[in-house]
């Protein structure tokens, strides 16, 4: 099925050599562009189903700045980024601005559209490896607390903080329920409270951003029984 995107990254030619491969597999590309810092100015402008981001460095502080704004300003397009295998954080911190899958730069066009055909019926796309490497490196977060963890934790009960670590351990609804002796339906009702509180759109979301903030960090530190073993 033809999708309505946009190909931006911070190399002009391999933002144009994409975009003639997707057209040529019958996608309609509304633009192909760089740098990749313009990104949230023409989605905004263009509307498409999804915009591909394309950035050699996503572990450097600000790189995913535009999809911060995408998300809050066109949150209908779903963005996937095109990127190198970095340190786990930068995938991480791509999930945390709100993209809804990360590809490796060097995979094949097929791999993309399957990203794309994922994002676009409301689902993360990441390969397991890549998953697996970002979540390891989010149990052992090496930043340091700041004053956004502080406020996030702030917002939590204690028994919210407890769910956010299971799903940072990569625990689903059944395994939360199992392990705090609750039905799965207040499992449910838990994470999702948990989701609207952070102001993220999934787990894995929830889980980046914690990590981002050192939020983990400061519940061990400031939670009197640790999250480990509330209620």
């Amino acid at each position: 099925m033809a999708v309505r995107l946009m190909v931006i990254d911070d190399h002009r030619l391999l933002a144009e050599a994409l975009a003639s491969a997707l057209k040529l597999r019958g996608h309609r590309v509304l633009a192909a562009a760089a740098p990749t810092s313009g990104a949230a100015e023409l989605v905004v402008s263009r509307a498409p189903e999804i915009c591909l981001f394309g950035t050699a460095a996503p572990a450097e502080p600000g790189t995913f700045d535009p999809i911060v704004r995408i998300r809050r300003e066109r949150p209908q397009t779903a963005v996937v980024v095109l990127g190198p295998v970095p340190s786990p954080r930068g995938i991480a911190a791509a999930f945390a601005a709100g993209a809804a899958g990360y590809v490796r730069h060097d995979e094949r066009i097929e791999g993309v559209e399957r990203a794309m055909a994922k994002v676009r019926a409301g689902e993360a796309a990441i390969a397991p490896q890549l998953l697996q490497g970002a979540f390891a490196e989010l149990l052992n977060p090496a930043a340091q607390p700041d004053d956004e963890g502080r406020r996030l934790l702030q917002m939590l009960t204690p028994r919210e903080v407890e769910v956010l670590v299971r799903v940072a351990e990569g625990e689903d609804t059944r395994l939360i329920a199992a392990g705090m002796r609750i039905a799965p339906s207040t499992a449910r009702t838990h994470v999702q409270r948990v989701l609207m509180k952070l102001g993220v759109g999934s787990r894995l979301e929830a889980a980046a951003l914690a990590a981002r903030t050192g939020l983990l960090d400061r519940a061990v530190l400031e939670t009197p029984q640790g999250p480990g073993t509330v209620g």
